[in-house]
């Protein structure tokens, strides 16, 4: 085979050429790339909602939920099925495994769909049909709030639809949705008494509205040449037009406007609410087209809102919640300052070790690797964000291993007296493939990253191409470019032949490797001993999932006692946003009332409508300030709104997680679960610690329940139908057909005057309308009593089993520690029969992202365990290298506990990929020794020597990637791995120095000889 520096040596001009073409090629490809503040991870959920009005959460439960659960559970590609079932409507949550990707759901969601729409036919009646909502993760990353002083909510919303058609034209723009809209309704409001006296039943009022504007064909009739279309008029147009209609018997007709208050407004009480600032508003959202560009988007759409500013109407204003172009920018901006100040680390120390020619040699191929990463980033659509950048920064140090290993290997030979061109060739030639099998090594111990299914794995997996791409355009730059930049300028000092390892710092390390050797077994006792205090003490490490993000925003949920009427609810969520707006470092307060907002950033987590919810986003001017203003909040809370139960949550980096310890029990009976719940939430409240304790059934709620009575009933007249109705049009109208304005569809609503509908006392006032007898009858001819029960609002279902889950959050600190800490009591609680318990919240997210890895990463050791038998073609070698591996635990507690920082699913990431790093130092120095033993040297010289040549290599490659490291440590997300690393490697390449000669002498059996010293 050709040796790649031959080639390098023989073609100069041409390798010019490639470097000029890469500097350029990978300028373009950085300024072309995608950028996102985050990865992508594709969320594998639909939701099934499937209305039953009327319905209590019990009926909703066994009717319609279990019906669609049923029918959905034979399809093999779902993982997990929950619901909830509450009043009126069931949502039924559907998680795909975590296997397939985005190009294969909408295959899937295909089939789901089949599947629900067979068990639709199985509903029953009144029961609608099932919506699947598979675009359920859709994240829209621009986000405005238009409001305005003294406009309607008609206006807002004229203005938004106005917006939305012209914002549907930018570039990369998928979809505009609102969010708070008001429906605009008119109201026919008639009192029981007028329409008693008069004989005009609800019925004929309701069939004449529907009927005055039903659209309906007319047909069409020959008019000489030519066909027409025959359009009658009388359509609804107006609340005008409504007044005019004519009811009442025949010969007794009068005007609707006579007997009935006829007016525009909104309907009450509303499905939700937004408030921006403390002003009512609509919310615009705009999502990207898969594959697009943010910042591109974000950039057209301020364009296009700038040329728009002269059709906005007076006193309306567009205020922006969140803009993701900017944030990604400002995240970017950051990462690649960071990137450069690695870079300027690495370079500086190269040139301080190694000389400043040596150091900007180096640092130039370090700049071309980058360059190519790039480059290969544009070909695999990898875009420039916090995982990718930081496999950059991650990889720095390792970048530069084999231009040093080359580089230090010329430098020894030139000082030797060897040709600068002989020289070249010689190195690549020796260490081509020990550095290509230490490159794969690398590569490897990473690979659990990139392959791990599920959500966690693919947040993390431009990660691992990052690294596996830098890396190996790492070893082509090392073994071609390199030595031709040495050969052309390498400045070699004039050793006048004297030995470059005969210096004090060398001659020391070889004094104590010599000692160590001829002291083998305490040398391993020692080490032994240290190793074994790390395994203690990384046992009292906390353990940890992911760092909150650094964005500047955060959310406060606040939930009132269930079934608290959203008027109340406004209150509360009026008080408290105006309190937030007066804490200094607050910037501005979005109030979401009755329904969690629309998924702005994808670990969002969206709240089903509830009349005793609001959330609020609160933006500040410095991340670093949301502790302290969470703590001002809720001290406010607890003073003012003790009975409410509000918790404040940060923007998580990774699969968001609402309440960190979650303890879960699934059983038949409701009474059991609740007892199971009540035992656990009352040993977490005890506990000390805790806050925000609760459960996910929230708290009973009373009904009113109005006995019907067959038997009085039927002599009436009335059926069940007849008072259901009579009471739905009393208290809360009717619909009773449409008003078309444009292409907006304006409902009409039938019900009876404010005072006849104030409150529940006016129950027994309520008239029914008897089908049978044509007449308004008294409520009591049908109902023998009015009773209250209680029931529980919110059936929540697992895998179809009942299932209640117990939540809380530590009042500071981490939750692990909190989790183990009550582990024992919790799981003493007794399950009856049929009945079973599991952690949920940050435990069970933490456990769903390293199992992966633990399945895969014995893969990627036995990998890394080939190549080195392959390379070395020996047990011993390879044994004597990998046994290094765990003296890097040393260094990584250590580091840990100074710090403070737990070891999560960043700082295992860190772990895994220390022991490539270790590997690839330890191959370096095994293959001299192989190097030196073929050269004829004595084994124990051979050792001795090959350690001395490779302690500068081995040194360096391990400082420029530590102190590469030192961007990251002030980066939340990257904190703990880069501590990780740093600890780790500081520890272990010394220890490596030092440990593989004594393994290497002990395995061969080499004795010590003062000699060679």
């Amino acid at each position: 085979m050709i040796n790649p520096a031959q080639f390098a040596l023989q073609k100069r001009t041409i390798m010019v050429m490639l470097c000029v073409i890469l500097v350029g090629a990978g300028i373009l490809s950085y300024e072309k790339l995608g950028r996102l503040e985050d990865p992508g991870f594709t969320i594998k959920t639909a939701l099934i909602v499937t209305p039953y009005p009327g319905a209590g959460p019990l009926e909703v439960e066994e009717e319609v939920t279990d019906v669609i659960e049923e029918s959905i559970q034979s399809m093999d590609q779902i993982k997990e099925i929950y619901s909830t079932s509450e009043e009126g409507v069931s949502y039924v949550y559907v998680d795909m495994k975590d296997h397939y990707g985005s190009g294969e759901l909408p295959q899937i969601w295909d089939e789901l769909r089949k599947k629900v729409s067979q068990a639709a036919a199985s509903l029953p009646p009144g029961a609608m049909t099932p919506k699947v909502n598979d675009d359920f993760g859709d994240v829209y990353g621009v986000y405005f709030a238009i409001t305005g002083d003294g406009r309607s909510y008609a206006e807002l919303k004229e203005y938004a639809d106005m917006l939305k058609k012209e914002l549907l034209l930018c570039q990369d723009v998928a979809k505009i949705d609102f969010w708070g809209t008001r429906q605009e309704t008119i109201f026919v409001e008639t009192s029981r008494a007028t329409m008693a006296e008069l004989g005009i039943s609800p019925e004929e009022i309701n069939r004449t509205l529907q009927a005055r504007n039903f659209v309906a064909r007319s047909g069409k009739a020959e008019a000489g040449d030519r066909y027409l279309r025959i359009s009658p008029t009388g359509d609804v147009t107006s609340e005008e037009t409504i007044a005019s209609m004519l009811v009442g018997p025949p010969g007794r007709m009068i005007r609707l406007g006579d007997i009935a208050t006829i007016y525009r407004g909104y309907e009450h009480p509303a499905r939700n609410g937004l408030l921006y600032n403390g002003q009512p508003g609509i919310a615009l959202a705009i999502s990207t087209i898969e594959g697009g560009n943010v910042i591109t988007m974000g950039e057209s759409v301020s364009a296009s809102l700038e040329k728009l500013q002269s059709k906005k109407p007076s006193g309306i204003e567009l205020h922006t919640i969140y803009y993701q172009s900017d944030i990604v920018n400002q995240s970017v901006q950051a990462f690649i300052v960071n990137l450069v100040e690695a870079v300027i680390i690495v370079v500086v120390l190269l040139m301080l070790f190694m000389g400043w020619q040596s150091g900007l040699l180096i640092g130039g191929i370090l700049l071309l690797t980058i360059l190519g990463t790039f480059i290969a980033m544009g070909l695999m659509d990898i875009n420039l964000q916090k995982m990718s950048l930081g496999a950059l920064i991650l990889a720095l140090g390792m970048l530069v291993d084999n231009a040093i290993v080359i580089a230090d290997g010329i430098l020894v030979r030139v000082e030797r007296g060897d040709n600068r061109e002989h020289a070249a060739l010689e190195v690549v030639r020796e260490n081509i493939w020990p550095l290509f099998g230490a490159t794969l090594i690398a590569i490897l111990a990473f690979a659990a990253i990139g392959f791990a299914p599920g959500n966690i794995g693919e947040y993390c997996r431009s990660l691992f191409d990052v690294l596996a791409i830098s890396l190996f355009v790492s070893w082509v730059l090392a073994v071609t470019i390199t030595p031709l930049l040495c050969v052309w300028f390498l400045k070699i000092p004039d050793m006048h032949n004297e030995d470059p390892f005969d210096k004090p710092i060398y001659t020391k390390y070889r004094q104590l490797l010599h000692f160590s050797i001829e002291h083998r077994w305490a040398t391993l006792g020692i080490t032994g001993l240290l190793l074994a205090a790390a395994i203690i003490g990384f046992a009292s490490l906390p353990q940890a999932f992911f760092a909150n993000s650094t964005q500047p925003f955060f959310f406060v949920n606040y939930w009132n006692a269930q079934a608290t009427h959203l008027d109340e609810t406004e209150a509360d969520m009026r008080e408290t946003q105006e309190y937030i707006r007066s804490l200094k470092g607050v910037k501005n307060v979005t109030s979401f009332l009755g329904e969690g907002g629309m998924r702005f950033i994808l670990p969002y987590k969206y709240y089903t409508p509830n009349s005793s919810l609001f959330q609020l986003i609160v933006e500040v001017d410095d991340y670093s300030n949301i502790d302290k203003i969470g703590k001002q909040i809720d001290a406010h809370l607890q003073q003012k709104h003790p009975e409410a139960l509000p918790y404040i949550t940060r923007i998580a980096n990774g699969p968001p997680v609402d309440f960190k310890i979650e303890v879960r029990f699934r059983g038949p009976d409701i009474e059991v679960l609740q007892q199971l719940a009540s035992k656990a939430a009352s040993l977490m409240q005890h506990h000390g610690g805790t806050r925000d304790v609760r459960t996910d059934w929230r708290q009973q709620v009373q009904v009113i329940q109005p006995v019907y009575s067959e038997a009085q009933a039927k002599a009436a007249g009335i059926t069940r139908l007849d008072l259901a109705t009579s009471l739905q049009r009393n208290f809360n109208g009717l619909r009773a057909g449409v008003v078309r304005e444009g292409d907006e569809l304006i409902p009409i609503v039938f019900r009876m005057p404010k005072e006849e509908r104030r409150s529940a006392n006016e129950l027994e006032n309520v008239q029914i309308w008897s089908s049978g007898r044509q007449t308004f009858l008294p409520f009591r001819q049908a109902v023998k009593q009015v009773a209250t029960e209680w029931e529980w609002p919110l059936i929540h279902r697992r895998d179809r089993q009942r299932a209640i889950t117990v939540q809380c959050n530590p009042v500071s600190g981490l939750a692990e520690p909190l989790r183990q800490s009550m582990l024992s009591e919790i799981e003493s609680i007794a399950l009856p029969e049929g009945y079973t318990m599991e952690w949920a919240g940050e435990y069970k997210e933490s456990k769903k992202g390293t199992e992966p890895l633990g399945q895969i990463f014995p893969l990627c050791i036995l990998g890394m365990f080939f190549i080195l038998v392959w390379q070395f073609n020996s047990l011993k070698k390879a044994t004597a290298i990998f046994l290094t591996v765990p003296l890097s635990l040393i260094g990584v507690t250590a580091g840990l506990l100074i710090t403070g920082q737990a070891f999560g699913f960043m700082a295992i990431l860190g772990f895994l990929g220390l022991s490539g790093m270790l590997i690839k130092n330890a191959i370096v120095l095994v293959e001299q020794t192989e190097i030196d033993l073929k050269a004829g040297k004595e084994p124990y010289a051979a050792i001795l020597d090959s350690a001395v040549s490779r302690v500068r290599p081995v040194v360096m490659a391990a400082a420029t990637t530590i102190l590469g490291m030192i961007p990251l440590v002030s980066d939340p997300l990257y904190s703990a791995m880069a501590t990780t690393i740093m600890g780790g490697l500081l520890a272990a390449t010394f220890l490596t120095l030092g440990i593989v000669p004594v393994l290497y002498a002990l395995l061969y059996g080499i004795k010590a000889d003062a000699n060679h010293l």
